[in-house]
């Protein structure tokens, strides 16, 4: 086997991914990765647990008040999830 160009292991790893049609996936816990980068220090104080489930961000707020702001920007978050994750990671948010 010939050596063509040298790779980065990031670049080996984006293939492999992308061979085992896992992009998507990791794309989706990406986006659940960066809720606090988006949602900012402040209300990632109150978030009691977040996962992936299918396309659809669960988030657990613990104070009534701020669930309810969230549930009214759920658009805008979800459009910001998705333009840092790099693609449609996410189809919806269930804040719980």
């Amino acid at each position: 086997m010939k050596r063509t160009d040298a790779l980065s292991v990031g670049e080996i790893i984006n293939r492999v991914v992308a061979n085992a049609g896992l992009t998507d996936v990791m794309a989706a816990q990406q986006a659940c990765y960066l809720w606090p980068e988006v949602v900012g220090q402040g209300i990632n104080r109150y978030t009691s647990r977040r996962y992936i489930e299918g396309r659809i961000l669960h988030v657990y707020i613990t104070s009534a008040a701020l669930r309810n702001d969230l549930v009214m920007l759920r658009d805008r978050l979800i459009a910001e999830l998705n333009r840092r994750a790099g693609g449609n990671a996410i189809d919806d948010i269930k804040i719980h």
